[in-house]
């Protein structure tokens, strides 16, 4: 059976303090309220609430919503634009990407601004997997953004930009060795491997680059880093490449798959690919034993499906959903005029929804730790 968990969260501004400061500010007289009565535990999955200028972060031991984090009471203004998150493996930092303040935020496990740094429209996010680097792209929001990446330095928050050559670089992920960044252009179909320490760049034009371009969103890589796939916006198709050359990504298939695919995630085992379809409301299973759609999910809490991210044993997909259109009536909007948004949890095995979680306005990019601590 499908719960439903409700959100009871502090209005915007002001600024999410954890329980204990919560609780003090609410002692104190200020219309604030407490977001869980039990204190956390963890681990969290991070939640960009895009429209709302907000970060939500879950319990996902227990699915609660343990803190809102409200960037407008921080300074970043209303439309700070809170887009992709990135955490350390073992959730020691995290990191928001805010479109239109152009800026990057560290957080702490307690969930502190400990750093920031400035960096035009930055969009997606990706951590190298051995070095204190952070790969950022640009938001699908900036009509005519620089066409580099950049590469900030996790402790020290400095920031150097590699150029890419393709207009608007969007899809981005690291190699599983770490030597290489992958990047996908919006504007034209072409891929390029970037060295993550040389900064230098390889560009492949896809086949049909004349025609209307896939819009490439984001990448997934399989465990054994030999295979990469990235979801293509305009022309509803998962694109599979052989990296095994990591320099010269070979497009070996194409898959046809629900409209407008979303952020991918990739199983621990290699065997699944799960991704929302933020243009038809449901989530997608691709069977990479066939490369075939294995299954498709529907159902309450699904509404213009956007980030993904697996739990760290692979049990539960973690789908956040924007909701623009009010298609899921939410049971409390928190104070906000726009439509809340949501988390979907889906058990992996079952492929059910099992509880849908209610955040702000506008869940987009989501993130957690991979080894948790």
């Amino acid at each position: 059976m499908m719960m439903k968990r409700l959100m009871s969260a502090a209005r915007p501004g002001f600024l999410a303090l954890g329980i204990a400061g919560l609780a003090a500010i609410y002692a104190g007289g200020a219309v604030a309220r407490p977001v869980s009565e039990t204190a956390a535990e963890g681990p969290y999955l991070y939640v960009a609430n895009q429209e709302a200028a907000a970060v939500t972060v879950i319990d996902l031991a227990t699915h609660e919503v343990v803190e809102v984090i409200d960037l407008e009471a921080m300074g970043y203004g209303a439309n700070a634009k809170p887009h992709h998150i990135a955490v350390e493996p073992d959730g020691s930092f995290w990191y928001v990407s805010l479109i239109a303040a152009n800026q990057v935020l560290k957080f702490d496990r307690e969930n502190s601004l400990v750093a920031s740094v400035e960096f035009e429209r930055p969009g997606l996010l990706a951590l190298h997997p051995s070095e204190p680097w952070l790969f950022v792209g640009r938001s699908m929001a900036a009509v005519n953004p620089p066409q580099r990446i950049g590469r900030i330095h996790r402790t020290s928050m400095e920031v150097e930009e590699y150029d890419v050559f393709i207009p608007r670089p969007h899809a981005l992920l690291a190699s599983r060795d770490g030597d290489w960044v992958y990047v996908g252009s919006l504007g034209e179909n072409s891929v390029v491997t970037v060295g993550a320490e040389s900064g230098e760049a390889e560009l492949l034009r896809l086949p049909g680059s004349g025609e209307m371009p896939h819009v490439l969103v984001q990448y997934a890589i399989s465990p054994d880093g030999r295979t990469l796939v990235a979801t293509a916006e305009m022309t509803a198709k998962l694109l599979v490449f052989d990296v095994s050359e990591p320099t010269a990504p070979a497009l070996v298939g194409e898959l046809d798959v629900g409209a407008r695919p979303w952020h991918p995630s990739w199983s621990a085992d290699g065997r699944w690919i799960w991704f929302g379809n933020l243009g038809a409301n449901e989530v997608t299973l691709v069977d990479t034993s066939d490369w075939s759609v294995s299954a498709v999910v529907r159902g309450e809490g699904l509404a213009e499906p956007h980030g993904s991210a697996l739990s760290p044993d692979g049990s539960r997909l973690y789908v956040a959903n924007r909701n623009e259109t009010g298609s899921y009536e939410s049971s409390d909007r928190m104070g906000y005029d726009a439509p809340g948004g949501t988390v979907v949890v889906i058990d992996t095995a079952t492929r059910e929804i099992i509880d849908v979680i209610e955040t702000p306005p506008y869940a987009s990019g989501i993130g957690l730790a991979s080894q948790p601590r």
